[in-house]
């Protein structure tokens, strides 16, 4: 089937009784790729991640051209853009005002900037980017959007305003009551009242979900996510997809018109320009991220959220067995061979705990070992609103432990800007966008700008706490780089013994790519273990020291971990 035909049978599945009229005008004006690569299509398999707020990390995107250097230095090999659209920022950007328009404050331009101005400004970031090997990707809430958005500005006008159905309306509010309130504790309803409608919304009040029942909706975000791709960008993440389509009497969640929806977009996007990447938000369970996947048809990417919680519930165990659980194909399904996880330690949200992905056991258990202050608390315990130093409670052998992890297993790593070098909670920051949100958003301890005069003085004093974290994720990413194998190896776990009895406290695992064969060993415990792995060679090199070790009597130290290279 050419790429063509996918568009229209996509649209006629969604669709079936609307005329072609609206995406025939559509493709026309679509050029499409003459089918020649310039990339790598399998690209995001080889990067390493750094997700930032352009303002909160360097004031505008001439700051950030200028922090290029930083990253490239760490290992960084691409960069995801925190919401940079224009919006009133209630929601940190995820409340979309305009989907073509950046903040005029991120471009260093007046309010009243030129689209010239904008792709200028925003086109030279990415060619520096580019020039140093670093791709972009950025945000974009493709489920709702700002309720200053014109779409509803307009549609709350009256009931026969044509911009009415790009959005959910009802007088019967109890419709939609199986969808689950996403943000409990701060909403408690998913109908908000305008007159006498109610308008849907999965996330806050303020932020109307879009109607894709409108084919109209469909076409328009998929222009908007044509011009940013036309510009340079290298690829979405797609927030909050598993939402897209409702069902009354479902939980409307992971509907099979939320695929077409998406498989649409990867379709048009691909016959343009082949490699953009999609990335899948689901906080789902493994089965269910999947999914968005496809047959490789879908996205390209998704985020593994369920194994995120089991890193922080290993160390607290001090046991390899919530990860290897996790990892096992009873619970992660096979993804198709051009699919790829994202695995990340913290992002922007709290340190997530939904019952939908971990249980109830998990979540009680996982919450009491790193929720330290009642403060921190997210959504009645279902979330940990924390940096990771102070997870870790500024214990630097645990944070270069767990990034041992996420480096070394099977996936594309994310680094949260900051966590490099141990960046703490943001407690002003919190309060003043406490204030100004009106609503009690404990994520704002996790974001907050950088000091970067007090960072480079940190990190100048190789005794700090933050250039002791950083030596060690920069020391790890060097060496990552050099290795095709973290990014597309096979795994395969591998038991370690003291004394004959297998070491649950020891987390080892081969990474296997054609000549490439990569043993990882790390001690998840507090206490000193010896160690002997037979399914080896006796002797290997751990490439992060370049120093040799017997495998037959290794001592590892609380929260080590070597890389070992096998030959």
């Amino acid at each position: 089937m050419n790429s063509k035909q996918r568009i229209y049978d996509l649209w006629k599945a969604l669709y079936p009784q609307q005329p072609t009229d609206l995406l025939d005008n559509f493709m026309l004006d679509l050029k499409p790729s003459d089918g020649s690569l310039t990339q790598d299509p399998l690209w995001y398999k080889d990067i390493v991640v750094y997700s930032l707020y352009v303002d909160l990390f360097a004031k505008d995107f001439h700051g950030l051209s200028a922090r290029l250097d930083y990253l490239q230095e760490l290992g960084v090999s691409c960069l995801w853009l925190l919401p940079i659209l224009d919006s009133p920022m209630r929601d940190a950007g995820f409340d979309i005002r305009h989907y073509d328009r950046i903040r005029h404050d991120l471009l260093g331009l007046d309010i009243d900037f030129t689209q010239e101005q904008q792709e200028t400004v925003f086109g030279s970031f990415l060619q520096e980017a580019h020039q140093r090997g670093i791709r972009v990707i950025f945000d974009i809430a493709i489920n709702h959007c700002s309720e200053e958005h014109p779409w509803f500005v307009e549609a709350r006008k009256s009931e026969d305003n044509p911009y009415r159905d790009y959005f959910i309306w009802t007088k019967d509010p109890e419709l939609y009551k199986d969808a689950r309130i996403i943000f409990k504790g701060m909403e408690d309803s998913n109908w908000e009242k305008v007159g006498d409608s109610w308008f849907f919304h999965r996330f806050f009040n303020f932020q109307p979900d879009l109607n894709y029942r409108n084919p109209a909706v469909l076409l328009e975000m998929t222009r908007n996510l044509l011009y940013w791709q036309q510009l340079g960008v290298d690829g979405f993440r797609a927030d909050a997809i598993p939402y897209l389509w409702k069902e009354d009497g479902t939980d409307s969640e992971n509907l099979p018109q939320t695929h077409w929806i998406v498989k649409f977009f990867r379709a048009v996007l691909d016959y343009v320009k082949p490699g953009t990447l999609l990335l899948a938000e689901a906080c789902q369970k493994p089965a269910a991220v999947v999914e968005y996947l496809g047959d490789g048809d879908e996205c390209h990417a998704a985020y593994h959220f369920p194994v995120m919680p089991m890193f922080y519930k290993a160390i607290a165990m001090q046991s390899s067995q919530p990860i290897r659980h996790i990892l096992s194909p009873q619970v992660t399904p096979e993804i198709p061979a051009n699919s790829q996880w994202f695995t990340f330690l913290r992002c922007h949200d709290e340190l997530s705990l939904e019952l939908v992905y971990v249980s109830e056991e998990d979540r009680k258990y996982i919450h009491e070992q790193y929720c330290h202050e009642p403060e921190w608390d997210f959504r009645m315990g279902e979330g940990i609103s924390a940096r990771l130093a102070n997870l870790f409670q500024f214990d630097e052998r645990r944070i270069g432990l767990a990034y041992s992890m996420i480096f070394s297993l099977p996936a594309t790593p994310v680094i949260y800007y900051g966590d490099e070098f141990g960046k703490e909670n943001d407690t002003q920051y919190y309060q003043q966008m406490k204030t100004f949100v009106g609503k009690d958003d404990t994520r704002f301890l996790v974001r907050g700008p950088v000091n970067w005069e007090l960072r480079m003085n940190q990190l100048a004093d190789s005794n700090t706490f933050q250039a002791k974290v950083w030596n060690r994720l920069h020391q790890m990413l060097q060496q990552r780089k050099q290795y095709a194998v973290f990014g597309r190896g096979a795994i395969r776990f591998v038991d370690a013994y003291s004394k004959e009895e297998k070491n649950d406290h020891i987390l080892a695992y081969e990474r296997v790519l054609e000549n490439e064969r990569m043993l990882i060993v790390q001690n998840l415990s507090d206490s000193k273990q010896l160690i002997q792995i037979n399914a080896v060679e006796k002797m290997a090199t751990d490439i992060l020291t370049a120093q040799p070790y017997s495998l037959r009597s290794l001592p590892m130290e609380p929260y080590a971990y070597h890389w070992f290279k096998i030959t």
